[in-house]
Formats: structure tokens, C-alpha cells, sequence
């Protein structure tokens, strides 16, 4: 399996500086800093690319899942919510929001829940994000 690469640099102290992520496949390269981070500032934050890499990996995982049992999709969109709280004084994702929906020909309702909560705990992001102390899921089958 490929080996997956991102950097950072930054530059400044924490409240004044400023830095800039750069994925290796050189797809995105974005400003980030304190206000992107911890207000509602401009530019990006690692939390907004934990989101996406979230959103992204449990789309290809409900799509595939489904695909197995015999339901292919014709679309899957998810969106994935990353919540920093400060805990013990100290900022930390303490809960990830995921939001689904899809739309799968002749799939029956409950079906569709059981594979999207399978492949919410199946996706490796998940998996990676495990010591997140709650991942939900809100999945919706689109007529």
C-alpha cells in the first residue's frame, strides 16, 4: 500500500504566525493560523483536512460497501463535522459528525443503515480516529 505525505511549515509564535500546508500529491496548498484554527478566521486548519479526509474516505467506504451487497449507488455525498473543544484546558476533537446521504436504487431503508453504520466503523479514518470519544453518524437514503 502507498505511503500517504503532507507538511507543514510555520512560521512565527503561535498567536502572530502563520503557516502553510502542502499535501504531497500536490493537489492543495493552503494558508492556516491561529484565527483559521481556533476563531473564524481565513485560511485552512488540520481539523478542516481530518474533515475532509473523513468525509472522503467514508464515502468510498458506504459506496463500496453497498456495491458488495448488491446495491451499487448512484451517489454517495457525505460531510464530515470535526469538533475542537477545549478539554482540560486543552483543545481536543472530542466528537466527529458524520452526514450522509445517498441515493441506491431498491436498497429496503434498514438495510442502508446497517451497511452505513458497518462502513462507519469499517472506514480507515475511522478507524484512525478511534480515540475520538464520538463519531456519529446521520445517514439519509435519498429517493
Amino acid at each position: 500500500m502507498p505511503i500517504r505525505r503532507a507538511s507543514a511549515v510555520w512560521e512565527g509564535g503561535l498567536r502572530d504566525g502563520k503557516g502553510t500546508m502542502h499535501l504531497g500529491s500536490q493537489a492543495f496548498e493552503g494558508p492556516y493560523s491561529f484565527p483559521s484554527r481556533f476563531e473564524e478566521g481565513v485560511g485552512t486548519n488540520p481539523e478542516e483536512l481530518i474533515a475532509a479526509a473523513h468525509a472522503g474516505c467514508f464515502a468510498m467506504a458506504l459506496s463500496a460497501s453497498l456495491e458488495r451487497e448488491g446495491f451499487p449507488p448512484r451517489r454517495v455525498a457525505a460531510e464530515a463535522r470535526v469538533h475542537l473543544e477545549m478539554v482540560e484546558g486543552k483543545p481536543t476533537i472530542r466528537r466527529i459528525q458524520l452526514l450522509a446521504e445517498a441515493e441506491v436504487p431498491g436498497i429496503p431503508p434498514e438495510k442502508f443503515q446497517e451497511i452505513a453504520q458497518a462502513a462507519k466503523e469499517g472506514c480507515p479514518v475511522s478507524r484512525a480516529l478511534a480515540g475520538v470519544g464520538e463519531i456519529s453518524l446521520e445517514a439519509r437514503l435519498l429517493p
